[in-house]
């Protein structure tokens, strides 16, 4: 083979190694983009929303919230003065010295050969059952504590559902304003249309245009109210979780049909951890009644004693023991302004669980003629929402033929959109007096 050929022939041969070389970084970048692609979605799985329900967010609280942990605490301080409560008195030990010599006797002074030490203990015995009405006193503080956390978790499981029913209420506001927003670029398309068409004067165009901004603004209003009622629901939950990451469903609609009152009242009696606590200090006003008769009653203290001492009666008896009975006489201080105190504590707490009662049903009826109300007014909805919609329409095809006013095509619009908005306040409204309810009578029971 001739120099040139043979020179043409390693040319070819390393152009087609480049070229193959060439296809492989292309498949090498086309690999890179790929895996690139899994990293990247992989990613956004990652950082997916977290939905909560209502019963996923109520556990959530209860494990989480702050306050509410800080409230269960006070159960456990009281169990601890249940065993304060229901300890014994503790015995006393003395040691008592005698027969120091003071001063020389004669010529002699050994101070410290006579004297002799006696120990000694006494304890005291209460009597009229002190220890054990303490303990109970204890126990029924306990049971008020609990009753007192239990009333607490109600008030704060209100604010967290209010919030609950806040945030749906703000998605929807903003589904909705999403929505207008759409349907009025719709509305503009179709008239930039007339307009090219040269059926549509500029100015009409510009107000059309102009328009735009009333949706845009009740779009980014809906924006910012949905993410304020997520950082206080975020709050509620003690949760650093990203707003765009946190987010929460549930029905946001109404129930036609009701129980009748007298349930919910029954219900409430029954459930309300408030009307508890005041049927529980009423007994636990007794028993501190009854301990402070029993604290009026005379405790003896028993004393004995062991002394190496000759007894006076019996000059041979060197090893002797002895002791006392102490009772004090009540002649004066009997415990009277306790006792005169806590009769009156009971009668006191007599009048509050009449006043607490009262409040049950105060509560229970204020909530349900609200929950009437929205109900009442949400019956309504259909029929407006059609009327509302169908004079929307016909003002549009008239607009849109020349046979109705610029003006009177906004003002059917702006009818409509209230109309529409309106009912989804009251179905937030609906929904926050039911849980107004669940709250006046202690449990759910309206979901």
């Amino acid at each position: 083979m001739s120099r040139p050929a043979k020179h043409e022939l390693i040319q070819k041969r390393g152009m087609n190694t480049f070229d193959r070389m060439k296809g492989c970084i292309k498949l090498d970048w086309r690999i890179l983009f790929v895996t690139g692609g899994f990293i990247v979605a992989g990613g956004v799985r990652l950082q997916a929303q977290t939905v909560y329900t209502w019963e996923q967010l109520k556990e959530k609280f209860e494990a989480a919230n702050p306050t509410l942990k800080a409230a269960q605490g006070s159960i456990d301080e009281s169990r601890a003065n249940e065993i304060t409560a229901h300890l014994r008195p503790n015995p006393d030990f003395s040691l008592s010295a005698d027969g120091f010599q003071l001063s020389p006797n004669l010529g002699i002074w050994r101070p410290l050969s006579g004297v002799v030490l006696t120990p000694g203990a006494s304890y005291m015995i209460e009597r009229g059952n002190q220890r054990n009405l303490r303990y109970q006193s204890a126990k029924e503080s306990t049971d008020v504590a609990s009753s007192t956390y239990q009333d607490q978790k109600r008030n704060l499981i209100y604010t967290l559902r209010t919030a609950f029913v806040q945030t749906l209420q703000a998605k929807a506001v903003l589904a909705n304003a999403r929505e207008n927003l759409d349907y009025w670029d719709r509305e503009l398309a179709v008239n930039r249309s007339r307009y090219n068409a040269g059926d549509m004067a500029q100015v009409d165009l510009n107000r059309l245009e102009v328009q735009r901004f009333q949706f845009e603004s009740d779009f980014e209003a809906a924006t910012v109210n949905l993410r304020t009622a997520k950082i206080q629901l975020r709050q509620l939950l003690n949760d650093s979780t990203p707003l765009e990451q946190f987010d929460v469903s549930g029905p946001f609609d109404y129930v036609e049909k009701l129980n009748p009152l007298e349930e919910f009242r029954n219900a409430a009696l029954d459930a309300r951890p408030d009307l508890k606590a005041a049927v529980q200090n009423v007994e636990l006003a007794r028993t501190n009644h009854k301990l402070a008769i029993a604290n009026g009653a005379s405790d003896p203290t028993v004393s004995g004693w062991y002394s190496r001492n000759a007894s006076f009666a019996n000059p041979f008896a060197n090893n002797t023991v002895g002791g006392s009975v102490s009772w004090p006489l009540r002649i004066n201080d009997r415990n009277q302004g306790e006792k005169a105190r806590t009769q009156l504590d009971i009668a006191r707490n007599e009048r509050l669980l009449d006043a607490a009662q009262a409040q049950v049903f105060s509560d229970v009826d204020s909530a349900y003629v609200t929950i009437i109300s929205a109900v009442n007014l949400l019956g309504m909805r259909a029929r407006y929402l059609q009327l509302a919609e169908g004079n929307r329409n016909t003002i549009q095809f008239s607009f849109q033929n020349g046979g109705a006013s610029f003006l009177d095509f906004l003002q059917s619009e702006k009818d409509y959109r209230d109309v529409k908005l309106a009912f989804i306040n009251l179905i937030g409204s609906y929904l926050t007096a039911a849980a107004q309810m669940n709250m006046a009578v202690g449990r759910e029971v309206i979901q």
